[in-house]
């Protein structure tokens, strides 16, 4: 059982009355929402070094170094090597012997009497956790949702006591430094979308089931990771993109998750509204397939996915969005660029299975207005279960009668886009079929993947694979 959640004012507090910690806040955007906590708690004399806001342009870049966008980043990054440094510099001689040192950074923009559209920042610490230590560190990205910009300040306030908190007295237990940054906090205040531990003390840290943390315990409704393992802030990386999603078990990646890929790939880029436009490619992984029925997610089976997307170069994107519709808002939201969606047949009938849309007032008709408003396209792959078999496409796709007009409807105006340039002999490749393989000791199996996807599941024993 956790134990009961420590209020700001505590957390404040036993970090002030702890000789250990010792250091430099700097705070730009929102006022000193952070550092203030240790001010008001009383004995901040123990552990503030130095407060700063550099909130002017010019004295911010003549401090930390110019940058293209003064809330990014780089320049949280900038702000927390050179107040660390600094701090050792100026201190480490006279009491680096006994001191952990660290460095308290944000940079955020937050709701103003312009109305600032989105309100957000980047916030991070850079700490020893033991004197004469190296380093080490914790960057995320955060949103604040509160509507008046007084509880957006209160929130990021708390917040970074939470951060400071956790890096001090939660390192060793990185999962729960992550659970214990909503403390006296909700979801409907706050979203972080983006966590990345590095240094000496998260060595052993995988940031890819930190982003995969995120997602699970709600304060993210979606994170990223790239094919090197990197986390990636979804919005930067979404910005002015236009957006491909490939949804999939991935249980392994095979020739025709790929195939499917590259054919809508090709098709997307055919749009006039596409081209000469960057574009992302995305893998996603729902929640509810990671779960797969179960309550908790198989850690070892989802980073077996993830190695064998990343083998595959592949970019991907964790979701709670199970609801294509919900997928389609959070992406525009971010890129007024197009977005496109591949799936298979079979994902069609699924789409137009009603009783997942009983919580929307419209219903299933509601459903697909929001999914299709921004003109978004969906790239549908053929299905032939075997040889003989009728090749199914979106000409041959039989919904209940009553739904067949809407269908058609939204096949005549070009919503559902059938994929002619597959390749036929990936067909009959099916995830499930190569895992029953892999099971038995079939070794056919690897001739449905591409070559880097078998090598990681026979090195790494993926998915049951046991060498003979």
């Amino acid at each position: 059982m956790k134990d009961e959640v420590l209020d700001t004012h505590s957390k404040a507090l036993k970090i002030n009355i702890d000789p250990r910690w010792y250091g430099t806040f700097a705070e730009i955007g929102a006022g000193q929402e952070v550092v203030r906590w240790f001010f008001r708690v009383g004995g901040a004399a123990g552990t503030v070094a130095k407060s700063i806001s550099a909130y002017d342009m010019k004295v911010s870049d003549a401090i930390y170094g110019h940058v293209d966008r003064y809330v990014s980043r780089n320049r949280l990054q900038a702000m927390l090597d050179y107040e660390f440094d600094l701090d050792i510099e100026r201190l480490a001689a006279e009491r680096g012997d006994n001191t952990s040192f660290f460095a308290f950074a944000d940079t955020v923009v937050a709701r103003s009497y312009r109305g600032t559209s989105e309100c957000h920042g980047w916030m991070g610490i850079k700490f020893q956790s033991r004197a004469n230590d190296q380093p080490s560190q914790v960057v995320m990205h955060v949103r604040m949702l509160d509507e008046e910009a007084s509880g957006q300040q209160e929130a990021l306030g708390i917040v970074g006591v939470n951060l400071c908190y956790g890096a001090f007295f939660l390192s060793h237990v990185p999962e729960e430094l992550v659970e214990s940054l909503l403390d006296n906090l909700t979801t409907r205040r706050l979203e972080i979308d983006m966590l990345e531990f590095s240094g000496i003390e998260f060595r052993n840290v995988d940031n890819r089931v930190m982003a995969l943390k995120l997602v699970q315990i709600g304060l993210s409704g979606a994170a990223m990771f790239g094919p090197n393992r990197e986390v990636l802030q979804p919005s930067d990386m979404l910005h002015n993109k236009a957006v491909l999603v490939e949804r999939g078990s991935f249980r392994p990646v095979t020739y025709v998750n790929l195939d499917m890929f590259q054919s809508a790939l090709v098709k997307f880029k055919q749009d006039p509204a596409v081209a000469n436009k960057p574009i992302l490619a995305l893998m996603e992984l729902t929640m509810r397939n990671l779960l797969a029925g179960g309550k908790e997610v198989d850690r070892r089976d989802f980073l077996a996915r993830a190695e064998v997307l990343g083998a595959c170069g592949m970019t991907v994107l964790i979701s709670d969005y199970f609801e294509y519709y919900r997928l389609a808002a959070y992406l525009s939201w971010r890129t007024r660029e197009r977005i496109a969606i591949v799936m298979g047949v079979p994902s069609v009938y699924e789409l137009f299975d009603e009783k997942y849309y009983t919580d929307l007032p419209g219903g299933i008709l509601e459903n697909f207005g929001r999914l299709f408003k921004n003109d978004l396209k969906v790239y549908v792959y053929p299905l032939q279960r075997s040889a003989g078999d009728e090749l199914q496409t979106i000409h041959t796709v039989k919904v209940k009668p009553d739904l067949q007009p809407l269908y058609d409807y939204l096949v005549g105006r070009g919503s559902f886009v059938q994929l002619d340039n597959y390749n036929p002999e990936y067909l009959q490749i099916f995830s499930r079929d190569v895992l029953k393989r892999i099971a038995s000791g079939d070794e056919t199996w690897d001739q449905m993947v591409p070559p880097q996807v078998a090598e990681i599941i026979r090195r790494r024993g993926f998915f049951g694979y046991k060498k003979r």
